[in-house]
């Protein structure tokens, strides 16, 4: 099998020199970590479902017209992505107090929010990706005002489809983060799409009925029963790997 160029790894994905021009390899590794990598560990089987999850909710969102750069699974771990030059801002959208919402202003967690709260976050490990306004993000030029605006539009419209997707699932969704990139089309066009991943990675999902945590909070948290969570919003949206629970262990990024 040929080597292929290693482009970045993050905390939970590898990014490879794709087959073609202004395509990438997205690889999903078990890695974990939490509380800006200060917690780590591994989630057996992670890479596998949250793959499978996100190729499935970035594919019904193409369905409705919402841009992506995603282009379709190449294997258990492995997704074939369009190359974008990714925004360091990320939007998180919540819809009941959760998190470090509820911490800072003193909200009982699940509180449902009177509208959808947008937030924005500057995107870098080393400054713990702090909260920024949108005078922050225009003045350092992170990202124009043209762009947040299309930012917003994209992310309220991911939320109304994905709060209707996961309620038929038995799941609310209590809030998620979203990245985004600038695709330059062969015009020097740019048009901007959803990145990275929609998984319980970077999504709160509770049970509708019992408001059981099925995410990554059960990492951060030390509620146990991780790698169940994960499996059971994979089996809800009917996106369980064919070969089962037993294969999801998977092997070593390539170098």
């Amino acid at each position: 099998m040929a080597r292929r160029r290693k482009l970045y790894e993050g905390k939970a994905k590898v990014l490879y020199e794709g087959p073609e021009p202004g395509t990438l390899i997205q690889y999903f590794k078990d890695d974990a970590t939490a509380f800006n990598n200060q917690k780590k560990g591994i989630i057996t089987g992670k890479g596998v479902l949250n793959n499978r999850i996100s190729e499935f909710l970035m594919t019904r969102l193409s369905e409705i017209g919402v841009p992506t750069h995603f282009m379709r699974r190449l294997n258990m771990r492995e997704q074939l992505v369009r190359e974008v030059e990714i925004i360091p801002i990320e939007i998180v959208v919540r819809n009941v107090a959760a998190g470090s919402l509820a911490e800072r202003f003193g909200i009982e967690e699940g509180t449902v929010l009177p509208r959808s709260i947008i937030e924005y976050y500057y995107k870098s490990d080393e400054l713990g990706s702090p909260m920024v306004t949108e005078e922050h993000i225009t003045a350092f030029g992170w990202a124009a005002t043209q762009d947040l605006d299309d930012m917003v539009s994209l992310a309220l419209r991911v939320n109304d489809f994905l709060n209707g997707l996961f309620l038929g699932v038995g799941v609310r969704l209590v809030d998620f983060k979203l990245e985004f990139g600038r695709l330059y089309n062969e015009h020097d066009e740019i048009q901007i799409v959803v990145a990275d991943e929609i998984s319980p990675d970077n999504c709160r999902l509770w049970d509708i009925r019992t408001n059981e945590k099925m995410d990554k909070d059960r990492f951060r948290k030390d509620l146990g029963a991780v790698e169940e969570a994960y499996q059971e919003i994979a089996r809800r949206l009917g996106v369980l790997p064919e070969a089962g629970p037993m294969d999801l262990k998977g092997p070593q990024a390539m170098q």
